[in-house]
C-alpha cells in the first residue's frame, strides 16, 4: 500500500471513529423494522464496524471527491457510503453473503432504543411501511444533511435502481410527516447508541447463571454503554428483574378512565376488566406459564412474533372466563399475550405483534373462538358494536350486545378456505363521543389476535381521503373484494384497504370498468397488493380478475400512490382486447411486445389476441415512469 492510500485508509478510520454514533444512526433507520429493534440494535453496530475498508484505490487523476455533507471529508464520505450499501444490502436476500455480517454478540439481554412518544411512533409507523432506499433518502437529507443531488449521488453509488422515484417517495413521507420529521429522527427513539436493555429467557437458565452472569451478559465491542438490571432475591436465583415481572402484584394497571385523558389511546390505555382481574393465583399461574411453558402447552404464535418470557411487568387487559376457559390477557408494549386455560385441559399461549397500534388497531381484541364462532374484548372507548354482512352491502347491521367487562355476544367466523364464501361477517366499531362522535369503523377477523381494519379510499373523480368502509360506496367495493381477504390468513395483517384508483369506459358498450387496489399492511412492516379489474356487467358480489400483484411493497399506500394495472378482455362480441389503467397521476401508458400501442392518457384500450405478450409502462406528469404490476 502507498503512502497516499495509507494516509487515506487512516482517514477514514479517524472519520469512522469520530461520527461513530451518527453512522450508527444511519444505518439503524435504513435497515429493514421487519428486524426487529434488538437485531436491528446489533446490526447497525456491526455493519458500520465493517464499513471502513482494508485498501482505498486510488482516486483517478482529475476525478472530483464525492459530495459530502458538514463536517464530513473525503474519509468520512468514504465510510458513510460503505454503510449506506450495507445497509441497504439487508432489503436484498438475494445477496447472502453481505447479509452475514460479524454484528457485536449479546447474551441473555434484549437491546432497544428509548421509547419515545406519539409523534415518533406514527413516523417510525409511516418508516416501517416504505423501501429501504426511501428511509436512506431521509437519512442523508436529515440526519447528513445532504441536498438532493448530493443524497442522488450516494443512492445511485449504492446501487438503488432508481434514485429519484425513492427521493420523490421520501419527499412525499416528509411532508406527511411535517417540518419536525429532522428533529424526530434525531431523537433518542431512533438513536441505537443510548439504548435500553432488559433480560430475556432468565427462568430457562436460572439453574446454571448467577447473578454475576446476569449483570454482565453484553460484549458490544467495547461501544455500548448499558445500563443493566441489578439485584437478586434472597435465595440467589432468578433476579430481580425476572422476579418482578413474575409478580402480579406488579401488573401495570391503567386506571379507567385513563383513555379519555391521553393523546395516546392505543392498549397502554386499557384498564384490566374480567371479574378474575384481582385473582393474584390466576394471575401468577399465568404469568409463570408465560415465561416457562410447561410440556404440553400449546403456544400459537402470529407472523413475526416472539414468544420470549416477560423481561418486566407487562400490563393486565383481561382476566376472566369466557365460555368455560379462563382467559387472561397481558400487553408487553409490544405484543398481546391470551393465557387460555380450559378446565381439565393443558392451556394455550397465544402472542400477537400491536406495536405501534392506534384507535382502530387497538380498538379490540380475540377474547375467544370455539366451532364457527369467535368473541371480542372491545377497547374501552369503543361506545358499540354491530355485525354486518360484506357481502350483502345493503342490508343494515345487526347491534350487538355487549357484556358489562366489554366481551361481545359471539359473532360468525367468515368462512374457511376452501368452504364457499357465501358470506363475510365483519363488526363495526363505534367509537364514544368523548372520542370521535361520528367514526365508525369495520374489523373483520383472519385468526390472529388483534382484528383487521377495513378502510376504503374512493376514485379520483369522488375526491376525499383514505376513510372508513361504512358508507354505501365503500361497502359496495368491498362486497366485491371480501372473499380475497381469505389468502391473508395467519400473515400478521394489521389492515386492508380498498382504492378505487381508476374507472374505465370499455369497448363495444361494454360498461365501465373499475380498477381496484387492495392493499394489506402487516404489523412488521411490509405490505402486500393487488390489483383487481371489476366490470359493471358482473354481479355485484363478484371479485373480477386479478390483474397484478407485489409484495414487500409500498405500491398502494400512502407512500406508493402510483399504480398501473392491465389485463385482456373479451367484449360481448367476441373480439379480444388488452386494457390498462393508471392512477392519477399517470399522464400517459405505452405498450410494447406483441402490440405496440400508446395512449396519452391515464386508460388505454387495443385491440390484442388472447394473451399476446406484452409490456406495459406508464408516464407520470412529473417525468417519472412506472411498470404495471405483473399477476
Amino acid at each position: 500500500m502507498d503512502e497516499r492510500t495509507r494516509a487515506e485508509v487512516e482517514r477514514a478510520e479517524a472519520a469512522l471513529v469520530e461520527h461513530y454514533p451518527r453512522l450508527v444512526r444511519l444505518a439503524y433507520l435504513v435497515l429493514p423494522p421487519s428486524m426487529g429493534r434488538h437485531r436491528k440494535v446489533l446490526t447497525a453496530h456491526g455493519l458500520v464496524q465493517r464499513a471502513l475498508p482494508w485498501r482505498l484505490p486510488r482516486r483517478p487523476a482529475g476525478a472530483l471527491p464525492a459530495q459530502r455533507g458538514p463536517d464530513a471529508g473525503a474519509g468520512y464520505d468514504l465510510v458513510r457510503q460503505r454503510t449506506v450499501e450495507l445497509a441497504l444490502a439487508y432489503e436484498d436476500r438475494q445477496r447472502p453473503a453481505v447479509l452475514l455480517p460479524t454484528v457485536p454478540f449479546v447474551w441473555g439481554l434484549r437491546l432497544f432504543p428509548r421509547a419515545g412518544g406519539a409523534d415518533e411512533l406514527a413516523l417510525d409507523q409511516a418508516l416501517s411501511a416504505v423501501p429501504a432506499a426511501v428511509r436512506a433518502a431521509l437519512g442523508l437529507w436529515h440526519l447528513e444533511g445532504l441536498d438532493a443531488d448530493a443524497a442522488r449521488t450516494v443512492l445511485a453509488r449504492a446501487g438503488v435502481p432508481d434514485p429519484d422515484m425513492a427521493q420523490r417517495a421520501a419527499a412525499q413521507l416528509d411532508r406527511r410527516t411535517g417540518a419536525g420529521a429532522g428533529a424526530l429522527l434525531n431523537s433518542g427513539e431512533f438513536d441505537p447508541c443510548t439504548i435500553q436493555a432488559r433480560p430475556t429467557d432468565l427462568l430457562r437458565r436460572r439453574q446454571r447463571v448467577r447473578a454475576t452472569a446476569a449483570l454482565a451478559a453484553v460484549v458490544v465491542a467495547g461501544v455500548v454503554a448499558l445500563a443493566l438490571p441489578t439485584g437478586r432475591p434472597a435465595d440467589g436465583g432468578v433476579p430481580t428483574a425476572a422476579a418482578q415481572a413474575l409478580d402480579p402484584g406488579r401488573l401495570l394497571r391503567a386506571p379507567d378512565e385513563q383513555w379519555a385523558r391521553t393523546a395516546r389511546v392505543d392498549f397502554t390505555a386499557w384498564p384490566p376488566r374480567g371479574r378474575q382481574a384481582g385473582d393474584q393465583e390466576l394471575l401468577a399461574r399465568a404469568l409463570r406459564v408465560w415465561a416457562a411453558p410447561p410440556p404440553g402447552t400449546r403456544i400459537v404464535t402470529a407472523a413475526d412474533t416472539s414468544s420470549r418470557p416477560p423481561a418486566a411487568p407487562p400490563r393486565l387487559l383481561y382476566a376472566g372466563l369466557i365460555d368455560n376457559v379462563m382467559v387472561v390477557v397481558f400487553h408487553d408494549g409490544e405484543r398481546l399475550v391470551r393465557y387460555a386455560e380450559p378446565e381439565g385441559a393443558t392451556p394455550t399461549l397465544h402472542f400477537a405483534r400491536v406495536d405501534n397500534a392506534d384507535l382502530t388497531s387497538a380498538g379490540g381484541l380475540v377474547i375467544g373462538r370455539g366451532n364457527g364462532w369467535m368473541r371480542y374484548l372491545i377497547a374501552p372507548w369503543v361506545s358499540g358494536v354491530a355485525v354486518r354482512d360484506l357481502l350483502a352491502p345493503g342490508a343494515p347491521p345487526r347491534g350487538l350486545h355487549l357484556a358489562p367487562d366489554g366481551v361481545t355476544d359471539r359473532i360468525p367466523l367468515p368462512p374457511a378456505d376452501g368452504a364457499p364464501c357465501g358470506s363475510w361477517p365483519v363488526a363495526e366499531f363505534r367509537s364514544s363521543p368523548r372520542i370521535d362522535d361520528r367514526r365508525s369503523f369495520l374489523v373483520t377477523d383472519l385468526g390472529d389476535l388483534a382484528p383487521v381494519h377495513l378502510t376504503y379510499l374512493p376514485p379520483p373523480a369522488a375526491g376525499g381521503g383514505p376513510g372508513e368502509a361504512t358508507g354505501a360506496p365503500a361497502l359496495r367495493s368491498w362486497a366485491r373484494t371480501a372473499c380475497t381477504l381469505r389468502a391473508l390468513r395467519g400473515t400478521g395483517v394489521r389492515s386492508v384497504n380498498n382504492w378505487v384508483y381508476a374507472q374505465q369506459v370499455l369497448p363495444e358498450g361494454g360498461g365501465t370498468a373499475t380498477w381496484v387496489c387492495n392493499r394489506a399492511d402487516t404489523w412488521r412492516g411490509p405490505g402486500r397488493a393487488m390489483v383487481q379489474f371489476q366490470p359493471s356487467t358482473a354481479g355485484p358480489t363478484d371479485p373480477g380478475r386479478v390483474a397484478g400483484r407485489a409484495v414487500g411493497t409500498a405500491v398502494c399506500s400512502r407512500y406508493g400512490r402510483h399504480v398501473l394495472g392491465d389485463i385482456h378482455w373479451q367484449a360481448k362480441s367476441g373480439k379480444w382486447y388488452l386494457l390498462a389503467a393508471g392512477s392519477g397521476e399517470v399522464s400517459a401508458i405505452d405498450v410494447t411486445g406483441g402490440v405496440r400501442a400508446g395512449a396519452a392518457a391515464p386508460t388505454l384500450a387495443v385491440p390484442a389476441t388472447r394473451d399476446t405478450p406484452v409490456q406495459v409502462a406508464g408516464r407520470l406528469r412529473d417525468g417519472g415512469g412506472l411498470r404495471a404490476l405483473r399477476p
